[in-house]
């Protein structure tokens, strides 16, 4: 058994498909099948299921992969403690941050970071929360950046900043002409929403469950499935509708002062909480300080 073939299993119960696996490995597919095949045949037990169609885990390969997970982690754990020993600024540190955080975010991050840490540079991903959770939780980030509520066994999260939410609509539109929106108008109104997936989409229903009843009628509530706060931000300049954005992902410098405007919403105004998550057994707190500190430079932590 090597660690070689632990990665391979867990990459295979995450994706459930022995080519998207094999790519993710940087393997052929029959090199990565040959070593899970040989696996199980040491284990003497059959840890997927395999069919035309799919590949599931059986129940008795749910808890070896749950715990090949745990090993692969402290194999991490114990090259970074390698580490210790030199200076734990050197070394790139990974960070994931969520598609409405990352690119409004790192332009910001990554000079900061810079001036604290000259000598560490950033592997950056951008993505879903869900998929950076797990990552996280494999080793394959170092830390992530979400909005919370965020929990996970043998996570900490570290708060870093409140954001408010505020609306972005044609500077021509009736609503200009107020100082702040009421948030259970929005049903009333045109609205250009993220597609299932994105934690922001979800906290502007929380804030206004009303728009839920919305999702029905395409001539209410538009969604841009697979797209972006930016792809939603070129609609509204169009005048196809209006948007709710946090702060950071306004963007209005981006255009003539005369096509975009934003206004605050009433009190009390729904904003999001974001962080920073990490494993406990992260061995490299220094990296994890210099990341707070250079968010700090420029946030109100």
């Amino acid at each position: 058994m090597t660690l070689t073939e632990l990665k391979y299993i867990v990459t295979l119960a995450q994706e459930k498909h022995f080519g998207h696996a094999a790519e993710r490995c940087f393997v052929s597919q029959p090199t990565l099948s040959v070593a899970v095949k040989k696996l199980e045949d040491e284990l003497g037990v059959a840890l997927f299921e395999r069919s035309k169609s799919a590949v599931q885990l059986t129940p008795t390969g749910e808890k070896i992969v749950a715990q090949a997970r745990k090993v692969l982690e402290q194999a991490s754990a114990i090259k970074e403690m390698a580490q210790l020993g030199k200076n734990q600024l050197t070394s790139p540190l990974r960070v994931g941050a969520i598609y409405t955080i990352g690119p409004y975010l790192f332009p910001h991050l990554v000079p900061a970071l810079h001036e604290q840490a000259p000598d560490m540079p950033l592997y950056i991903e951008e993505n879903f929360t869900a998929v950076l959770r797990r990552k996280l939780r494999a080793g394959e980030l170092d830390a992530i950046i979400i909005a919370l509520p965020f929990t996970e066994t043998d996570v900490v999260t570290r708060t870093l900043y409140e954001e408010p939410f505020e609306v972005l609509m044609p500077h021509n539109h009736p609503w200009a002409e107020k100082a702040a929106i009421p948030i259970n108008d929005l049903p009333k109104e045109k609205l250009l929403m993220l597609g299932e997936g994105h934690c922001f989409r979800d906290q502007v229903i929380e804030a206004c469950p009303a728009l839920e009843a919305n999702f029905k009628s395409p001539e209410q509530t538009l969604i841009a499935e697979g797209g972006s706060l930016e792809t939603i931000r070129h609609m509204v300049a169009s005048g196809l509708g209006i948007t709710v954005l946090p702060r950071s992902a306004v963007g209005t410098h981006q255009y003539a002062p005369d096509v975009l405007v934003t206004r605050p919403f009433e009190k009390p105004v729904p904003s999001r909480t974001v962080a920073l998550a990490w494993r406990t057994s992260f061995p490299r707190p220094k990296a994890i300080e210099a990341l707070v500190q250079a968010v700090g430079q420029f946030k109100k932590i």
